[in-house]
């Protein structure tokens, strides 16, 4: 008899990819979910004789074993079996078997290969038949990432484009993302991430068996997303100065970002900030099944010291001061993945916090979570992982603190215990409105549970805790009610370009006359608070008839803000209110100027492997010229990769029309992003949802 050998195999791609979910990939290869048959013909030379049968080996990573479960044999049969890998043969016509191999929902996810092992006339032999890859199955009820939610699971790990809530709290804005998890190459690139991980460089096999864990392989992305400790992705610079990369602001996606990196040679792409941290991994997370989100924090507390407050500085002329290492960001962006704690117990499952954005190290490399919401919620500052830190971005005490270097003394001048932890946002299912989570997070401010969940947390913290300056202490100083009130008010419209208009507020709170000295200062700053150049400042003693209320002028001029504003449109006002013997009242307000509007509109209607033209129009808003002028696009199954065109110098108030073409891929509705920089403007956002016909 001749030698028993397979002749070749059809893969059945199109009905696998269909029925695992996995057909958006653009890349051809065998993409499966665990815990779920696929099928595939095998064609043999001859058909199988008497005392000759056919086994299969599944294995993955570097060092596959059956004891670390990276490594499976077992045998073509005609029953099922429950629980392992297992081969099951559909029919047999001639020398064709159809056969159905089935995972555990629980298998390692990446790279596998297939291998069959043929016996016949007392030999046995081995030969490949090909490799696939197996991702998670949030379709399936026996993983971990389950989702049962049919609007949910398309929008968390089906839905290729986003937004991001950017801003402060009395002006949330938004940005669009191009998360691309199905844009070809992309999910190599990914799989890649967990091969430069420390943990797999420091021992693979164990590294590989973990990957069934999606809390596991959530961490070990929190790590490598951001460049610090392992060449990991993204480089952070939140200087304001972007030189040798991109300004965080130009990105419009994940997709150039990861393929950026994997054509460095795997070197951190230079610069992101949170929401270029949280975008990536949320691609990621989508790109291998774990059901993932975006989401924003406004007014959220980095806590370096694990005492629930943060710590913020002025000095007596009211210039903010970077002293200390707490802070509190304007807004931080991390991401929510959807999985069971199996280490913590039910209550636990669902939203997990993840976040890598590099803040603080944790077991000595910067990565956070999974930290459960729920956790957050009930204060369970105790459980894993990074539940203090994360705790602390929504519920710090903010404290702040006058210091004069003069004499190098400082007074707690308030502490404000509502301020921090605001609109906890994130995309809605289905469409793109802003849906507020807070409550998902913490009880309601100001209710009881929430002081009480805060007294928990603070009391599970006490061993590490200073008691310097929580909420626990009553204030010692000048205890008597200020005597007056201050408040900044925006006059008018806040662009770039135009003299930003405030008022000062002032309010004599009592029946008696006072004087007020005040000093004010305004600053350009980053968004996470890193202060950037003062460009306004001011003296003035004001008297007060006894009740009175006055509004004092604030006018800073395009030319004062104009060198230090950064992309981020951001300038920090505060006043210093001095009554003669009363403590300090400190008033501040951070401001967020308007870019000019960029507008795109698509000129025809959008078809698929069709052409279509899109038109950009800007305007030039200011008295002088705008060079270097650079429009950035991309847009998942709409364009393949980005496209940069080059926009000629705009002349003072001239108007700018660009068209270029894309070509869609993909039918259904579709978000164009477009970044427009220039010298005098950063980064200009505009996004479109076009839908594509088939």
């Amino acid at each position: 008899m001749t030698a028993l050998e397979p002749q070749n195999v059809n893969w059945q791609e199109t009905s696998n990819r269909r029925a695992h979910h996995t057909d958006r990939f653009s890349s051809r290869e065998l993409i499966l979910r665990r815990g779920q048959p696929f099928s595939f013909s095998l064609n043999l030379n001859r058909s199988l004789g008497d005392g000759e049968s056919l086994a299969f080996i599944t294995s993955t990573g570097p060092y596959p074993s059956e004891s670390a479960r990276t490594k499976a044999v077992f045998p073509l049969s005609s029953g099922t079996s429950h629980g392992g890998w297992s081969a099951q043969l559909v029919s047999k016509q001639d020398n064709i078997l159809t056969i159905s191999i089935s995972s555990p929902a629980n298998a390692p996810i990446g790279w596998y290969t297939l291998n069959t092992q043929i016996s016949s006339q007392g030999k046995d032999f081995v030969l490949k038949l090909g490799t696939f890859i197996l991702l998670f199955n949030p379709w399936l009820p026996e993983d971990g990432v389950f989702m049962s939610n049919h609007a949910e699971r398309e929008e968390y790990v089906q839905e290729d484009a986003g937004i991001i809530y950017v801003g402060s709290t009395n002006r949330i804005g938004m940005v669009g993302w191009n998360f691309g998890q199905f844009e070809d190459g992309i999910l190599n690139i990914c799989l890649s991430i967990l091969d430069h991980s420390l943990n797999f460089r420091r021992d693979p096999a164990t590294d590989v068996a973990r990957r069934n864990d999606p809390k596991y392989v959530g961490r070990v992305l929190s790590a490598m997303v951001n460049g610090n400790d392992d060449n990991g992705v993204i480089s952070g610079n939140w200087s304001g100065n972007y030189t040798g990369g991109l300004d965080p602001r130009n990105w419009n996606g994940s997709v150039e970002i990861l393929k950026e990196w994997k054509k460095s040679g795997f070197r951190p792409v230079r610069y992101g900030q949170c929401w270029v941290f949280a975008g990536t991994l949320n691609t990621v997370l989508r790109c291998f099944g774990i059901p993932s989100r975006v989401v924003t924090n406004f007014n959220s507390a980095h806590d370096t010291d694990r005492n629930l407050s943060v710590d913020v500085y002025y000095d007596p002329y009211g210039r903010p001061i970077e002293k200390g290492s707490d802070s509190v960001w304007n807004f931080h962006v991390w991401n929510e993945g959807w999985f069971v704690r199996t280490d913590l117990g039910p209550s636990y499952n669902g939203w997990q916090v993840l976040d890598a954005t590099p803040q603080e190290r944790s077991q000595g490399v910067f990565q956070c979570g999974p930290a459960s919401v729920v956790a957050v919620r009930e204060g369970d500052v105790n459980l894993d992982f990074d539940m203090p830190f994360v705790f602390a971005e929504v519920n710090a005490d903010r404290i702040t603190w006058i210091y004069d270097a003069y004499n190098s003394t400082q007074k707690q001048n308030a502490s404000d215990t509502h301020s921090i932890g605001r609109y906890i946002s994130t995309k809605a299912v289905g469409s793109n409105s802003r849906m507020d989570i807070t409550e998902k997070y913490k009880y309601p401010e100001g209710s009881s549970q929430e002081r009480q969940v805060f007294e928990k947390a603070l009391g599970k913290l006490k061993p590490h805790a200073s008691f310097g300056a929580t909420s626990a202490r009553p204030l010692a100083r000048e205890e008597r009610e200020p005597s007056i009130s201050g408040k900044f008010k925006v006059i008018g419209i806040l662009e770039v370009g135009k003299e930003v208009n405030l008022a000062l507020l002032l309010k004599n709170l009592t029946s008696d006359m006072k004087t007020v000295t005040v000093n004010m200062t305004a600053w350009t700053i980053v968004y996470n608070g890193t202060l950037v150049h003062e460009v306004w400042k001011d003296s003035v003693t004001i008297s007060l008839d006894p009740k009175e209320e006055i509004q004092h002028p604030v006018k800073i001029t395009y030319a004062q803000y104009e060198k230090y504003l950064k992309a981020d449109n951001m300038i920090r006002t505060t006043a210093v209110c001095q009554v003669p013997d009363e403590a300090e009242v400190l008033v501040e307000r951070d401001i967020i100027l308007d870019n000019p509007s960029l507008t795109l509109e698509v000129l025809d209607q959008a078809r698929v492997r069709k052409p279509v033209n899109v038109q950009m129009l800007f305007s030039n808003p200011l008295d002088e010229p705008v060079k270097d002028c650079v429009l950035m696009v991309e847009g998942s199954g709409l364009l393949l990769g980005s496209l940069r065109i080059d926009v000629p110098t705009l002349r003072p108030k001239e108007r700018s029309r660009v068209r270029f073409e894309i070509l869609p891929t993909r039918s259904g509705t579709k978000q164009l992003l477009a970044d427009f920089s220039c010298n005098k403007f950063p980064a200009i956002k505009a996004m479109l949802s076009i839908d594509v016909a088939e």
